[in-house]
């Protein structure tokens, strides 16, 4: 039996930066998946290997199943059903036998999520033999939340085919965990993100967990559902980022304008609070779905104006935004900044020849375009034979 797992992406709808120094902060499933495909081998098979298959990048890694007993020899000590903290003892182990790879330069960043996969696997399954393949519609580094959806995504897999796993096997479609089990799969994938990111938030595995949307404020969670569909062009600048810098340059400018930067926060924050309720307030027919979405533009682009009053944007986002504008649309940076995606609301009633129009003039830019629903569902799994 294989098993495959899916899990979505996420964005920031509103809050980043400021939500590190106390703001709410609004952050939503978007429908783009990284897809994980779990299958043990059969006895006939005489295949004593762990193999992973990224197959974007067009990697293939392997560790014979004895290696591993012999590097970790804890494993089968731990339980799937009790997540826990990778020592630092493992992490020495799991690090040498991802070296032993020889990872090509062009794909060493790479590195830690194979470490997160190691620990992931290895925790859950102990040393079986087995073939793991991923694939993402998701860019990579973008904020997106990709790794993330590969921890969730991988862990669900990982989970269903375990003793933990509880689901029933008679349904050949995408199947939905039970709230008890996708809070261990969040529990697990938060652990792979401490692996590839050391101090996560939390907020990308929970989006990715459980979909639709979550408030965030000062480390407390609040899952919330939108009660409006929600489109967005997602505009990847393809530049890179340093989300810690960028986070650092906040609080840097903050220290020099204390008072002057706490009115930009408490502003970020009313934001916040007015784009989840009227995300969360029904809407009883096209006009009240049009009023919300003039409402819901405007708080983005106060948003990411006050984004620039933090100086984390750039200037391959003023391009996005120069040419949304001149189609009425309203943009916001989402994430770090400093380059990452950028986001465009595509109103309900927008004609399908001006989205073509804009996405052909971002990507005449060179720039990278995907339309996503927003707020949709969570991590599934779905089973063949």
């Amino acid at each position: 039996m294989e098993v495959r797992a899916r899990a979505p992406g996420k964005i920031i709808l509103a809050g980043e930066h400021a939500v590190v120094h106390g703001s709410t902060a609004v952050a939503a499933a978007i429908d783009l998946y990284t897809y994980v495909s779990l299958r043990f081998p059969t006895p006939t098979d005489n295949d004593n290997q762990l193999r992973l298959h990224l197959k974007d990048v067009g990697l293939e890694l392997s560790w014979p199943v004895g290696k591993l007993k012999e590097a970790l020899p804890k494993l089968n000590s731990l339980s799937a059903s009790a997540p826990s903290s990778c020592s630092l003892e493992t992490f020495k182990a799991i690090t040498s036998l991802v070296d032993e790879q020889n990872i090509p330069e062009t794909n060493s960043s790479l590195a830690s999520g194979v470490s997160a996969f190691l620990w992931l696997y290895t925790s859950i399954h102990g040393d079986k033999a087995a073939k793991v393949v991923v694939t993402s519609e998701l860019p990579l580094g973008s904020g997106l939340g990709s790794s993330a959806a590969f921890c969730v995504a991988l862990s669900g897999a990982l989970l269903a085919l375990s003793e933990s796993g509880k689901l029933d096997f008679t349904d050949q479609g995408w199947q939905i965990f039970s709230d008890s089990d996708l809070e261990l799969v969040n529990k697990w994938a938060f652990e792979g993100e401490k692996i590839i990111h050391g101090k996560p938030s939390g907020i990308d595995n929970t989006v990715s967990t459980y979909g639709n949307m979550i408030k965030f404020r000062s480390g407390q969670l609040t899952r919330i559902k939108t009660n409006m569909p929600l489109k967005m062009l997602i505009t990847n600048t393809k530049v890179g980022r340093n989300t810690k810098a960028l986070v650092a340059s906040v609080s840097e400018r903050t220290l020099r304008h204390s008072s002057a930067m706490a009115s930009v926060f408490n502003a970020v924050d009313a934001i916040s609070n007015e784009l989840a309720a009227i995300i969360q307030s029904p809407a009883s027919d096209d006009l009240a779905v049009t009023e919300k979405e003039e409402k819901l533009g405007e708080l983005m682009e106060m948003n990411q104006g006050l984004l620039l009053c933090m100086g984390v944007s750039h200037l391959s986002i003023d391009t996005v935004i120069r040419v949304a504008l001149k189609y009425k649309l309203s943009t916001k940076l989402t994430g770090a900044g400093g380059g990452g995606c950028v986001l465009t609301l595509l109103p309900t009633l927008l004609s399908g020849t001006v989205v073509d129009k804009v996405i052909a003039e971002l990507e005449s830019c060179g720039f990278q375009c995907m339309i996503a629903g927003i707020g949709g569902r969570g991590m599934e799994v779905s089973y063949s034979y």
